[in-house]
């Protein structure tokens, strides 16, 4: 006996065919395009990566190598690069620098972006819209714009080569944005909050501390991602106010040339060691990043 459904001519034949090959395509391309999608994804963090291996590679090779030919691996693995960075004082005393003036403004924006984000956000005034605008001018412009008042008023003030001279600076550009940031996400806290805390018998300062800013809290790990990216890399501001006192990294960085030519390794070791506080900082608000930026999406 034959089976009744099964093509008994040539046309008929050729079309089962077809139909099953199209049926085997239908299944075979959701896993042909999920192996297209990571291959484009190792590719891009390849080419992602690729600028940051190359600059720790170089860290572990002697001046010689890195000016003799293209090497993989460091021929002659050495740490010199990095016992010099953290012995002399020129060296680290860059990061110190760096990162004492990123915490001053990093703490200086949020304490005054926080208010001020409350009040655009809850309050309507009289050209409230036109000082919002206002206020993100300032991110509109180039540090170049400000660099000689800034030079000549702290040198008057005493302020110069100092770490608050540069904090200061860049809170022209960080409170804005993080007024800019803070204030989305306290729109999206419902006045009744407010409202209901104030009835129950809260005074302002302790609703603001214990009620409302754990509920943007997420928010104020964005705003502080943002603050540092911008303060640590941050380099005509910041190496044009000081001199030798706050000298940041970045500054010193540019400084490696001497009688004997650029000094290769040490640079490409202070550059590796300039990614490890981003690093730190990301690891630590990692989880309110994800929570932040989830919540610019909805």
């Amino acid at each position: 006996m034959t089976d009744s459904s099964s093509p008994s001519t040539p046309e008929a034949v050729r079309e089962h065919a077809a139909a099953a090959d199209k049926r085997r395509r239908r299944k075979a391309r959701p896993a042909s395009r999920q192996w297209r999608r990571r291959g484009l994804m190792a590719a891009y963090i390849v080419f992602v990566l690729l600028p940051i291996y190359w600059l720790l590679n170089m860290s572990f090779q002697s001046n010689t190598e890195i000016l003799g030919g293209l090497t993989l691996w460091p021929n002659d693995f050495t740490v010199e690069h990095y016992a010099k960075i953290l012995t002399e004082s020129s060296w680290y005393m860059g990061y110190v620098n760096s990162i004492t003036y990123v915490l001053m403004n990093m703490l200086i924006s949020i304490v005054v972006a926080l208010p001020a984000a409350y009040a655009f956000s809850r309050y309507q005034f009289i050209g409230d819209k036109h000082l919002f605008f206002w206020l993100l001018t300032n991110l509109m412009a180039p540090p170049a714009v400000f660099l000689l008042p800034y030079f000549q008023l702290y040198y008057t003030v005493g302020l110069f080569d100092t770490h608050v001279a540069v904090a200061l600076a860049h809170c022209l550009f960080n409170i804005p944005l993080a007024v800019w940031i803070l204030e989305g996400f306290m729109s999206g806290v419902p006045k009744e909050i407010d409202e209901t805390a104030f009835i129950d018998g809260y005074s302002f300062p302790r609703f603001f501390v214990k009620i409302f800013i754990p509920m943007i809290s997420s928010g104020i790990g964005v705003t502080l991602f943002f603050l540092f990216m911008f303060s640590w890399v941050e380099l005509l501001l910041a190496s044009t106010l000081t001199s030798t006192d706050a000298q940041p990294i970045a500054s010193v960085m540019t400084q490696t040339k001497g009688a004997s030519g650029i000094d290769w390794g040490a640079l490409a070791a202070a550059g590796t060691l300039t990614i490890l506080p981003g690093i730190v900082v990301v690891y630590f608000v990692r989880n309110h990043i994800a929570k932040g930026f989830a919540l610019g999406r909805t």
